[in-house]
């Protein structure tokens, strides 16, 4: 049985991540031998998550990205088609696979288990021991479980490697874990930390009111300070070699200098000191779950006060790159060689802590501060891979785009529920700088290769604000498609706990996602296949096209793309029955993908998470940029990945759907 999803903060990704990547190689004037052949050939692909391309054209007709303008002179700038729906994981699946989500299976960040409507994740599948045996309190493995990528099809760098092209893939979304390759590649968005969560902060605090039972993406543990010192545990993984599966944890203690702002902390054989409002950087951390048995990770510590109330902020423990507990890498002693060469680095496929801006744990300048350690990391390992780059293909992924758009927006625009307009003059130029970094880094990459090197810039969808959130299942149950077994009664947990399934005929699972409850499909179908599903489906698709916010006048939805039109491949029957594609300003409600049905089918979104990009895909195109001239008029992801094979003289399959750009 799968099992479901319960952290609020993974539903607010649409997005990105980011961090590092290294080739081995010799020197960029020799052709660097792969298998039985080489290549002169080289491409190099800028993945910047996020980049919109009105923003884009925006800061760089006012002049303030040169390195753009100048790669578009040497060949060419299109809008680049994203994928149905715009999230990360299917878009960035639609360029690794060169399909459409019916070829390779991947349509939403969550899917849901037929078999009891839960929401599960899409993209990965962890499965634990599948034979062992009890030894007191102990639970030992005989036979050991996996964790298998659930991305259907061959990645065009699995392709290249049958025909001996090298290729360094860089902290790809939606390549955890790391395919099976020869090839030197990193995973990305979709990498848990060590716990298995995508963000689980930890925060301590003597603050009495920022004691919170019930945060998205971490947790809260009240401190008290006795004789200048604070005694507390960090969390770590659950111990499942226990039949109670206890969290395995450390102790730690902070000594407090009682006259200055300063903090001495010690923690397992470390102690180091921290001045009020400084990062620790990287500190490894070790679990023990059984005495033969341990995992290592790494974190960092940030002593946000010292007094008059204590406050220590301690990130996701990242899995340890030196020491992997999970799949990293292939080869798998990959991700250990690059920590032999840059120290620890950020692992989580969702580096920086956008949980923590939004629940008031970091401020906008801290959390900006964490997210330019992953930008910088970045930038190092990308100027090291591009002295080594000597041939075949090498892409190299950035997050920061994706992610400050995803915290910012609401300060970028005026008419937002949640710009505040002493924050926009401190941080409204934080969305326009990213851009301009980005392009720092084009720059940087262009003068550091040969003439005769293809560059490629590209993103996986555009932005758009987010200022008022629907929920899908509210909508169902006011339009008589969703009955509750008491119908005065909104549901108030997750997982559809009040749901009358004899009378449902359609839910919401996912971001973008709804299902028809079909007979013999879903566990409790009512719905026949067929003439009856078909003409509900389009019904409610009408409907939900129709459907205009009483606030505004404007159509909630853009576009309601029934599956079966949009999508071709042999994946088609897994897909949501309809695909909600929100008009600009709208987004899925935070709680609805997971089954919650909401007071209010539209609120205003006052939160944080204010720019997002789960609209139409008509209305989120990404951006193409190429120092080759772009005969492609309408270009698509996949056809990018058609284009890197044609490049290098390797035959499409007959699976992929694209076309060469050049």
């Amino acid at each position: 049985m799968s099992e479901p999803i319960h952290r609020r903060d993974f539903l607010k990704y649409s997005l990105g991540a980011a961090s590092l990547l290294a080739l081995e190689s010799r020197s960029n004037l020799v052709t660097r031998t792969f298998g039985k052949t080489a290549t002169n050939k080289k491409v190099l692909i800028l993945g910047f998550d996020g980049m919109d391309p009105h923003l884009t054209n925006v800061w760089m007709s006012e002049g303030k990205l040169p390195a753009f303008k100048r790669l578009i002179g040497q060949g060419g700038f299109r809008r680049l088609g994203t994928s149905i729906p715009p999230q990360s994981p299917v878009a960035w699946s639609n360029f690794i696979a060169g399909t459409n989500p019916g070829g390779h299976g991947i349509f939403d960040f969550i899917h849901r288990d037929p078999k009891n409507y839960w929401p599960v994740f899409s993209a990965a599948l962890t499965e634990e021991a599948k034979k062992t045996i009890r030894v007191g309190n102990w639970v030992l493995p005989i036979k050991g479980g996996e964790v298998r990528n659930l991305r259907q099809g061959k990645a065009f760098w699995q392709i290249l490697e049958e025909h001996d092209i090298p290729a360094a893939i860089f902290k790809m979304p939606a390549n955890y874990p790391p395919v099976p390759s020869k090839q030197k590649t990193f995973s990305g968005l979709g990498t848990p930390d060590l716990l298995g969560n995508y963000n689980s902060f930890r925060y301590y605090t003597t603050e009495p009111k920022e004691i919170k039972e019930d945060i998205g993406g971490g947790s809260v543990h009240p401190v008290y300070v006795i004789g200048n010192r604070v005694d507390s545990k960090l969390p770590g993984p659950a111990n499942t070699f226990k039949k109670d599966r206890p969290e395995a944890e450390i102790e730690f203690k902070v000594f407090l200098d009682p006259q200055n702002p300063v903090a001495k902390v010690a923690i397992q054989d470390q102690e180091f000191i921290l001045k009020e409002k400084e990062w620790s950087g990287w500190k490894r951390v070790r679990f023990s779950l059984i005495p033969t048995q341990s995992v290592s990770g790494i974190c960092m510590f940030y002593l946000k006060e010292v007094r008059p109330n204590f406050k220590l902020y301690v990130s996701s423990i990242n899995i340890d790159p030196a020491d992997p507990a999970l799949p990293l890498s292939t080869p798998s002693a990959y991700a250990a060689e690059l920590e032999k060469r840059f120290g620890p680095f950020f692992t989580k496929g969702l580096p920086a802590d956008t949980s923590a801006l939004d629940n008031d744990i970091l401020d906008e300048g801290e959390f900006l501060e964490q997210d330019d350690f992953v930008l910088q990391e970045s930038k190092v390992m990308l100027d090291d891979e591009l002295g080594r780059f000597d041939s075949g293909l090498l892409f190299y992924y950035i997050s920061s785009t994706d992610q400050r758009q995803h915290m910012f927006w609401r300060l970028l625009d005026e008419k937002h529920p949640a710009y505040d307009a002493g924050l926009a003059a401190k941080y409204g130029k934080v969305i326009e700088n990213i851009y301009r970094e980005a392009d720092s880094i084009l720059g940087r990459a262009m003068d550091k290769i040969d003439k005769d090197t293809i560059v490629i810039v590209m993103s996986d969808h555009g932005f758009n604000p987010f200022s008022r959130s629907f929920s899908l299942n509210t909508w169902l149950k006011e339009n008589g498609y969703h009955v509750l077994t008491n119908p005065f009664k909104l549901e108030t947990g997750n997982l559809f706990p009040d749901t009358d399934w004899s009378r449902t005929k359609a839910f919401g699972v996912g971001l973008n996602g709804l299902y028809i409850n079909q007979r013999g499909r879903e566990a409790e179908g009512i719905v026949g296949d067929g003439a009856e599903k078909e003409n509900l489906v389009r019904e409610i698709a009408k409907k939900l096209e129709e459907f205009v916010d009483p606030k505004t006048g404007q159509r909630v939805l853009l576009k309601a793309y029934v599956a079966k039109d949009v999508y071709s491949g042999p994946f088609v029957g897994e897909a949501p029955d309809i695909v909600l594609g929100f008009n600009r300003g709208y987004r899925i409600s935070f709680g609805s993908p997971l089954g919650k049905m909401e007071k209010n089918v539209l609120e205003d979104n006052k939160g944080k998470w204010s720019g997002d990009h789960m609209g139409a895909a008509e209305i989120l195109t990404g951006i193409l940029v190429a120092n080759r001239p772009i005969l492609a008029e309408a270009p698509a992801l996949y056809d990018l990945t058609a284009t890197i094979l044609d490049v290098f003289g390797v035959e499409k399959p007959r699976d992929l759907i694209g076309k060469t750009i050049f």
